[in-house]
């Protein structure tokens, strides 16, 4: 019998979609959805920070960043790179950061103008990267940035330790606030270099 064009498109489409879906269920993908789901787990335990709380904070947050560089290196090395983990690794990594930097505001631990900017240039690199998306441009992750993503974990880390749960000659406020300068640094080097990049790769395919 004879199976009719459309169903045939129909039935390779299912399968397509199947295997789409399989392909997306791995261990990096789900050390990138772990990392989303810790950052509530994060909110909770620092939402009101006692030197107990925020080390545990602090491990929270540890171990969420840790699953940003097992998730890529893992991903790369079982060659299980999916659309679905370009798309949720970027959004992981600006949530867990961005919502630490809303709670050390709040706790003046961080300057209000400082987490502005950080944040304004995530939104500015996010809407670039999701411009050069759709007009089939790729833009490759810069160094700076993932040497700004350090900075700006550690810096976090210091600053969320900062309360007493160390010995007090150490200054983790100054500490964590010297790094995190020299994270926004990085992050506007890395920012400019994207937008270059993009600026360049437009002109050359004619789209502006």
């Amino acid at each position: 019998m004879r199976i009719p064009i459309s169903e045939a498109y129909k039935q390779a489409g299912s399968l397509a979609a199947k295997y789409e879906v399989a392909t997306n269920v791995n261990l990096p993908n789900f050390l990138t959805v772990s990392r989303i789901l810790l950052i509530p787990v994060f909110v909770l335990v620092f939402s009101s920070p006692t030197p107990g709380r925020s080390l545990v904070a602090a491990i929270v947050f540890v171990v969420a960043a840790m699953t940003d560089l097992l998730d890529g290196y893992l991903a790369r090395r079982r060659s299980q790179v999916t659309k679905l983990g370009r798309l949720l690794d970027p959004i992981a990594d600006k949530l867990l950061v961005l919502s630490a930097l809303i709670l050390l505001v709040q706790f003046d631990r961080v300057g209000a103008l400082v987490a502005i900017l950080i944040i304004a240039r995530e939104v500015a690199v996010t809407g670039v990267r999701a411009i050069a998306a759709a007009e089939g441009i790729v833009l490759t992750p810069e160094t700076t940035g993932k040497y700004k993503m350090v900075a700006q974990v550690v810096a976090i880390v210091l600053l969320i330790l900062e309360d007493g749960i160390v010995p007090g000659a150490w200054n983790l406020h100054l500490a964590g606030t010297a790094v995190l300068y020299v994270a926004l640094v990085l992050a506007f080097i890395s920012g400019g270099r994207y937008l270059v990049s993009f600026w360049r790769q437009v002109s050359i395919k004619g789209l502006w």
